[in-house]
């Protein structure tokens, strides 16, 4: 006699997308030499001020990653 196989259970996923304060943007040096070459002042001022909050963030987290694993820096 064949084995029956186990009834399986619907899984409800959320269709809704996170919710995204601010656009991502990647920063890297291609978008912040674009934004230079286009002169958009504010746009400029606006890439820096992520780029600074993301080298801080990535910053502390290597701090933390270097405390986890005993290293020095």
């Amino acid at each position: 006699m064949p084995a029956r196989k186990a009834p399986t259970k619907a899984v409800k996923t959320s269709s809704k997308p996170a919710k995204v304060s601010v656009p991502i943007v990647a920063l890297y040096a291609v978008p912040i030499y674009n934004a230079i070459k286009r002169g958009d002042a504010a746009e400029m001022k606006k890439l820096a001020t992520q780029a600074r909050k993301h080298v801080a963030d990535v910053t502390s987290a290597l701090a933390a990653l270097d405390k986890k694993l005993g290293t020095k820096r």
